[in-house]
């Protein structure tokens, strides 16, 4: 077992405090992601549980043991850099042995491991190579071939795709994916990219100024973000945001955007625990919430509204066409076909029960 825990952790610089008391639990097996923007102290959490960093105050229990003391290579755990950090004048094979040759293994159960895991990656015929003999994306492979001989407890990756191109990058999450699915080891990965996150955690932990902001799987985050922060952070295009002040009456509630003169009907079972009457509000609309209208009105808990397409961005499967609602940019994601020029007018149906809504004060959800 390779549980993760992690209590009242903190880490300063001087008078910088990047880590501001994390609590945390990483389940034996979990894929999970660190992701958050530059600075917001996800890297520097990692490197304290690699053991890379001295911890300033709090524990980190790996399968039950306090490890705040232990030396890095003692924690048995196999870190993947973004650099690749291999050795330039070795062969691929050597590469990925060298840790296992460090630990004094017999050549034999070195040579049957390092093909093991050359075989999963996919990269048996490079062995031979050196590391400039081949791509970023082969590099990145033997990288954690060499992590994946090491049999560790646990696996940690430092934004290990940001120096491969966007395809490289795609055909590596796929990896990593597939490799967490074939060997059920615990992995804690960091990343700035909120599609990386997306795509490979179990369970998203998203930082904002050395704290967590909000955990949990990665469609909890996308469907039912806790602020502004984490709703702008997770989607591409990302979630419009309209200010406006909330109405509450015996007909139900609505947001009156602008000065009033638009009014958006809120469904009738969302709960609005803690908001007032004539409260400033944050209405959140994702683009893939905002549709063409075709056919009769969808009914209560949708808008239907005609407006006119200021911009209009094709993607060949979808167009992303951007109008004005009371005065304010709105984003729809439409089928490809649907809008044909800016300017045109259509009918587009809002769908309100998957809008969230903030406090406009604190930024939290309501």
């Amino acid at each position: 077992m390779a549980e993760v825990k992690i209590t009242s952790l903190h880490k300063k610089y001087g008078a910088f405090h990047a880590v501001r008391g994390i609590d945390l639990e990483i389940p034996d097996g979990e894929f999970t992601v660190l992701v958050g923007p530059s600075g917001c102290g996800k890297s520097t959490l990692l490197r304290m549980i690699a053991g890379l960093e001295e911890i300033t105050d709090g524990e980190i229990e790996i399968a039950g043991e306090v490890v705040n003391e232990m030396r890095p290579r003692d924690r048995d755990v196999a870190m993947v850099f973004q650099d690749y950090a291999l050795y330039p004048h070795m062969s691929v094979s050597r590469n990925i042995g060298f840790g296992l040759k460090a630990r004094k293994m017999s050549k034999a159960e070195i040579d049957g491991r390092v093909r093991a895991a050359a075989e999963m990656l996919g990269i048996t015929d490079l062995l031979d190579r050196l590391p400039r003999q081949i791509s970023g994306g082969q590099r990145q492979r033997v990288a954690i071939g060499r992590a994946i001989v090491r049999s560790p407890r646990i696996f940690l990756f430092d934004e290990p795709l940001s120096n491969l191109d966007a395809q490289l990058r795609d055909e590596m999450r796929g990896e990593i994916k597939r490799l967490h699915q074939d060997i059920s080891t615990t992995m804690i990965y960091v990343t700035h990219d909120q599609i990386e996150a997306m795509t490979l955690a179990d369970r998203i932990v998203l930082m904002r100024d050395g704290v967590i902001e909000q955990q949990g799987a990665p469609l909890d985050l996308f469907e039912r973000p806790a602020s502004i922060f984490v709703a702008g952070f997770l989607g591409s295009p990302k979630m419009t945001f309209l200010p406006g002040r909330l109405e509450i009456g015996d007909k139900g509630a609505a947001v009156a955007l602008g000065d009033g003169a638009v009014v958006i009907p809120l469904p009738a079972d969302r709960p609005l625990a803690g908001a007032t009457n004539g409260m400033s509000v944050i209405l959140g609309v994702r683009p893939e919430h905002v549709s063409r209208a075709k056919g009769q009105d969808l009914g209560p808990g949708h808008l239907r509204q005609e407006v006119a397409i200021d911009l209009l961005q094709p993607t060949g499967s979808r167009s992303y066409a951007t109008f004005k609602l009371a005065g304010m940019p709105v984003m729809a994601e439409l089928e490809a076909h649907d809008v044909s020029r800016p300017g045109e007018t259509i009918a587009v149906d809002i769908n309100l029960n998957r809008a969230s809504l903030f406090d406009a004060a604190s930024e939290k959800a309501i």
